[in-house]
């Protein structure tokens, strides 16, 4: 499914009247009948003469049009609707302003809420409603409401009405799902033609509640023309991703991934690594361990083949195993890097020597990030595909950018940062956004809050290394591998809950994950 920003949105609207000569009004008539459907099923249909009444809160522009062609469909079906204009009439433009025109020719009176008289006719009609529908700001909101608009919200927000929002809850920036002030919780959201990124961010996305996109005949070659749209995968995506295995395959046919991990203190990030990569169908694994670490791994990693290296004071990697790690590369298909390796100079230094060398596909994390931060030139003197997989916080020293800018857009640095290394980048949050150097973002669907616990990170490096070491590109390896790391993390949470959920959790799931797209 794709999902799209405002201005693409508009893009498309523009396309449709040009291109294919379907004028507005006919899609906003569409919106309206949509949103009528959808609130019809949330009151109840009942039977004709008894329907509840549904309060319309409607702005003066298109999104407030979609409200007032809502209204008129609903008042067709029977529903008594009491329709509330923020705002004046005069301010009515286009083709917001020809259906506030037939709905004033249906019978239904416009009531303007543009006072402190306007917000108390909005309270008595929300008391005796049994719905409500927020149609103020459209999907190009942004910024903060002003002081009587917020006063709206608050009033919808404080009714205990179920709010059906269109196209998107008025308050939230369509494009990020930041909400910077007063912004409509809404119960349901009919969003128009396809469906919007910002209701795919926190917190736009829990405001939303169930989101249902509705088809008002945008035809499908004015979307297909959309090439930088978002991807918002399903199953059956993920599905056609799966890597096949050969009736008579072998450990080598289903490749070897080298692990460079773990420090003092970090051999469970290590482990994780090791053992996902295993679980995501490598057929071998080797783990580069500081020495005096390896006893403790042999013992704890019955399946993984460890090679303790040479090591720091402090227990890290050391440059001095530089050599060792070239002997390993020959020997493997894929590298992945970063896990607990520590903050160490000599081990910062020994990561980039081993990126230098590298031809391999390769899953860049954690501590490599960091050293990568230090001394870009390593991520952009890389000859071989990696796939970088950055949180915010390592997002942010790998752009130089402060936090706060990552979270406000994290599409934009995804993409920014793809463009920047020319490689695949993974930026871990709520939601995952995966990039390439062109075209637009994958959005992962999959996942919840539960996987906020240490070592899920460790636990997705290992799923992308080992379906690296089956064959997928790197896009492919870190849109399934994500795709996958959260469907076992939803699978875990069914049993374990979210707040009691471990990183070994997800890695004991993954095989429930594989079985379900296998099916």
């Amino acid at each position: 499914m794709k999902a799209v920003t405002p201005q693409q949105m508009q893009e498309i609207d523009a396309r449709c009247l040009k291109k294919h000569r379907i004028p507005g009004l006919v899609l906003m008539e569409n919106a309206g009948k949509a949103v009528a459907q959808a609130a019809a099923e949330m009151a109840g249909i009942g039977l004709p003469g008894a329907r509840s009444p549904v309060c319309l809160i409607c702005g003066t522009g298109n999104n407030g049009g979609d409200g007032l062609a809502a209204a008129r469909h609903l008042a067709a079906q029977g529903f008594p609707a009491e329709v509330f204009l923020v705002g004046t009439a005069g301010k009515l433009k286009g083709d917001t302003r020809v259906n506030a025109n037939k709905l004033k020719a249906s019978g239904i009176k416009l009531q303007e809420v543009a006072s402190p008289k306007g917000l108390n006719a909005l309270k008595r009609s929300l008391e005796n409603s049994c719905l409500a529908i927020d149609a103020v700001f459209g999907t190009g909101f942004k910024g903060i409401p002003d002081k009587f608009c917020s006063q709206v919200v608050d009033i919808l927000n404080q009714s205990g009405l179920p709010v059906l929002a269109v196209d998107i809850p008025s308050g939230v920036d369509g494009r990020t799902g930041a909400c910077q002030g007063a912004g409509v919780r809404a119960a349901a959201t009919v969003t128009m033609g396809l469906l919007k990124t910002g209701l795919l961010f926190h917190p736009g996305k829990a405001m939303a509640g169930a989101v249902s996109v509705a088809d008002i005949g945008i035809p499908q070659a004015a979307v297909d023309e959309m090439k930088d749209a978002a991807e918002v995968p399903d199953e059956c995506q993920a599905k056609g991703m799966l890597p096949r295995r050969p009736p008579d395959a072998h450990k080598g046919t289903c490749g070897t991934v080298l692990v460079l991990a773990g420090s003092i203190g970090m051999t469970g990030a290590a482990a994780l690594t090791a053992i996902s990569a295993l679980r995501a169908g490598a057929g071998m694994v080797y783990l580069g361990i500081p020495e005096s670490l390896n006893d403790i791994m042999e013992s704890k990693l019955t399946e993984v083949i460890t090679k303790p290296l040479p090591e720091t004071r402090t227990r890290t990697l050391s440059v001095a195993g530089f050599d060792k790690i070239r002997n390993l590369l020959s020997k493997a298909d894929v590298l992945a890097v970063g896990p607990g390796l520590s903050a160490h100079p000599e081990t910062a230094e020994l990561v980039g020597l081993v990126l230098s060398q590298t031809t391999m596909p390769a899953v860049i994390d954690a501590d490599a990030l960091n050293a990568s931060a230090a001394r870009p030139e390593t991520l952009y003197d890389v000859k071989a595909p990696l796939i970088l997989t950055p949180h915010y916080g390592e997002m942010s020293r790998l752009l130089r950018k402060d936090v706060s800018q990552i979270k406000a857009d994290p599409m934009a640095a995804a993409q920014e940062a793809a463009a920047s290394f020319c490689q695949t980048v993974v930026l871990k949050g709520a939601p995952t956004v995966i990039a390439q150097p062109k075209g637009g973002p994958w959005i992962n669907p999959t996942g919840n809050a539960g996987m906020a616990t240490a070592g899920s990170g460790d636990v997705l490096t290992g799923i992308m290394a080992g379906l690296l070491a089956q064959g997928l590109k790197t896009t492919e390896a870190a849109r399934l591998g994500s795709y996958l790391h959260g469907l076992a993390g939803d699978l875990a949470a069914g049993e374990t809950t979210q707040y009691s959920m471990l990183a070994g959790d997800i890695l004991d799931f993954l095989p429930r994950a594989f079985a379900r797209l296998s099916e």
